[in-house]
């Protein structure tokens, strides 16, 4: 009887034990994989009109006429001074390069540029171009540059301006010459080119462009900075 009444008590305590322990844990279940939404797509590698290269879709354009060979400071020269401008000033914006090229070069020799440069200012001359820019009609805004020749721009300079259309375009001068300024010519390039408005240009003196081009680099970004660049 007491063994009998023993192994029901030891049945009873074991049934109470495993309803009282950890509920055995239930299969796993894998989360499903949610539906992709546009704005968690990876982005793609496309080329846009937002992140293409600023030259490929720039609305900028560096213009200028330079004149390398013999120049009067510094002798005979590879490059032009205004050109070395023109490139510092499209390596910090993104523009394109256009230059200015005469259909007959002026002289390699300075003295006989001085005068052919002399006797087109006297009789008003307008320099016939090789080639204008295609599309000219794509740009906002133009930096011209120029060497200084009798205290103006070269006549060229006006053919440039007045065979094409510069209406509601930007046009910023920049110069090189034997001093660091501009001769206040460039105030009439409006009236030149028709319909255009003019910004701060910046002028550099010729001979640094040939022997301290970083420093002329550093004035060119720092005028730029100034204009928004």
């Amino acid at each position: 009887m007491r063994k009998t009444l023993f192994a029901a008590l030891s049945m009873l305590i074991m049934l109470l034990f495993t309803a009282c322990g950890p509920t055995p844990p239930a299969a796993e279940k894998v989360p499903e994989t949610p539906a992709e939404t546009p704005s968690e797509k990876p982005a793609e590698n496309t080329a846009t009109a937002e992140n293409t290269p600023a030259a490929s879709n720039s609305k900028i354009l560096v213009a200028f006429f330079s004149r390398a060979g013999d120049n009067y400071e510094t002798g005979v020269i590879e490059k032009g001074n205004t050109k070395i401008m023109a490139e510092f000033i499209a390596e910090k914006t993104g523009a394109d390069l256009f230059e200015i090229k005469p259909v007959t070069p002026y002289p390699e020799d300075y003295r006989q540029c001085t005068e052919v440069a002399k006797k087109e200012l006297e009789t008003n001359a307008r320099p016939e171009i090789a080639a204008y820019p295609e599309n000219l009609q794509n740009y906002d805004t133009i930096f011209l540059g120029f060497p200084i020749y009798w205290n103006s721009f070269p006549m060229i300079i006006y053919t440039f301006l007045e065979k094409q259309d510069f209406n509601g375009k930007t046009i910023i001068p920049f110069c090189t010459s034997a001093g660091t300024y501009m001769t206040g010519k460039e105030s009439t390039i409006p009236e030149i080119a028709k319909g255009s408005k003019i910004r701060e240009g910046l002028g550099i003196k010729g001979k640094d462009c040939q022997e301290n081009p970083d420093a002329v680099r550093e004035k060119v970004n720092a005028w730029l900075a100034g204009l928004g660049y």
